[in-house]
């Protein structure tokens, strides 16, 4: 097998990561309205939705050490194959029981999936050349992941302005369409994604499980010597939490404005397009933040900005305020998605990459998950709009877990200690070396991070 450059990494890395979210692009504008429309209460979708988040929290560090030690293509390749089958249920679910079992199966999914092909791309382009700046294609696939799913609700929104078809409503045909994207991707995943182990077959599963363990414990280790990461993942738990209103409760509020939900499942459709192009243009926009405010507190100031949109969301009382105030929360959440996984990336180096990004996407996930029920409990009692300004305020209140990674950028010379972090750590062990908004000393200051989260 022939190494591939680094053109082709990033071209396959782009190709592999606009699939993987396409699917997830018919699916967000329907499949709360779906859940409403076979007989759930906000507060059951809240508790259905939950089982993801707990299940993410029971697994979302062990593949990612399992994805560290047997390989990012294998653990990829069972995800999707999981995805498939939690999507496929979803056609016909139609009981809380049934459903709960649909997001338990997301939850192994997004444990399985995060991370691994991001820390593919990176480590692949680096072993075709170390001095490569890997931070182009990660900002690029921001803009993919914008346009991806941009493209994904528009066909969301054409497929259920065509109605029925046969027993099925409207809204079943996006989730249709994303089982056929999902077989393109896990063919498009078997024939680009490539990698060299050194050990494969039995003895390679052995080992992984072996050392995943272990992986886990060091990520963890990571985490206690560096202020700077355990502030970084601490924002996971608001922006999780607040996410909720505007992936949850957006389609409600806006159902509630237009009083039918079919009407409100076909504006989403463009409402999303133009929402994810938005979120592809603030990712864009990321190395122009980075230059004039720098990567901390420009993402302090995002989150504020975000709470503020959410307000917007809850409280404009026609269509057309709602959806203006949506289009630019996904803007900001399309600039803010990089930074934070910028400043997240230059905390590590070495074969603990999918680890940490697993921490960070395991916090991540439970508090969504509370989020949706917390806010689902309190939209059923006091009103969608109420629930909303509480994730408002939730997603604003995170802007001071920046200081950390802000101090860290003013005192790049220091030993680690402004970030928690000892100037040497335990064998085997990577230390992460601060410059600038927390970017390593070690010929990378001048880099523009950009990056993509793990998780919608």
């Amino acid at each position: 097998m022939n190494p591939l450059s680094v053109r082709q990494v990033r071209r396959r890395y782009l190709v592999l990561h606009g699939l993987r979210w396409l699917p997830v692009g018919l699916l967000i504008p329907v499949t709360i309205l779906l859940m409403q429309e076979r007989g759930l209460t906000l507060t059951q979708i809240g508790l259905a939705i939950a089982a993801q988040g707990v299940v993410v929290l029971a697994l979302e560090l062990p593949t990612g050490g399992f994805a560290d030690a047997l390989g990012r293509k294998p653990v990829l390749v069972v995800a999707s194959l999981v995805g498939l089958v939690s999507t496929g249920l979803l056609v016909v679910a139609d009981s809380f029981a049934l459903l709960v079992a649909v997001w338990a199966l997301q939850g192994v999914f997004r444990a399985l999936d995060s991370g691994p092909l991001e820390s593919w791309y990176v480590d692949t382009t680096l072993a075709a050349d170390p001095d490569a700046r890997y931070e182009n294609g990660l900002g690029q696939g921001g803009t993919v992941l914008g346009l991806a799913m941009a493209a994904g609700a528009l066909l969301s929104g054409a497929l259920v302005a065509l109605g029925p078809i046969g027993p099925l409503s409207a809204l079943t045909g996006p989730v249709i369409a994303a089982v056929g994207l999902q077989v393109v991707y896990l063919v498009a995943l078997l024939a680009l994604l490539t990698e060299r182990r050194a050990v494969t077959g039995p003895a390679a599963l052995r080992a992984s499980v072996r050392e995943a363990p272990r992986m886990v414990g060091e990520a963890f280790g990571l985490l206690r010597r560096s202020r700077v990461l355990l502030a970084l993942v601490a924002v996971e738990l608001f922006w999780g939490f607040g996410m909720a209103t505007f992936e949850g409760l957006l389609p409600i509020r806006l159902a509630e404005v237009v009083a039918d939900a079919d009407r409100a499942a076909t504006l989403l459709g463009p409402a999303s397009t133009a929402a994810w192009l938005a979120s592809a243009g603030g990712a864009a926009l990321t190395p122009l933040l980075i230059r004039r405010l720098g990567a901390a507190p420009g993402a302090a100031l995002l989150r504020i900005l975000q709470g503020i949109t959410v307000v917007g969301m809850a409280l404009f009382a026609g269509p057309t305020g709602v959806l203006i105030a949506f289009v630019a929360c996904y803007a900001v959440h399309g600039a803010s998605n990089p930074l934070h996984m910028g400043l997240l990336h230059r905390q590590v180096a070495g074969p603990y990459r999918t680890s940490l990004i697993s921490l960070n996407s395991m916090v991540a996930m439970p508090a969504g998950a509370l989020g949706g029920v917390v806010l689902g409990y309190i939209g059923d009692r006091a009103g969608v709009s109420t629930a909303m300004l509480v994730g408002a305020v939730v997603l604003a209140v995170a802007a001071p877990l920046y200081l950390p990674a802000w101090r860290a950028g003013r005192h790049p010379a220091g030993d680690g200690r402004d970030a928690g972090v000892p100037a040497a750590g335990p064998p085997g062990v990577p230390v992460a070396r601060l410059a600038g908004d927390g970017e390593p000393a070690a010929g990378q200051a001048q880099r523009t991070e950009v990056s993509e989260k793990a998780a919608v």
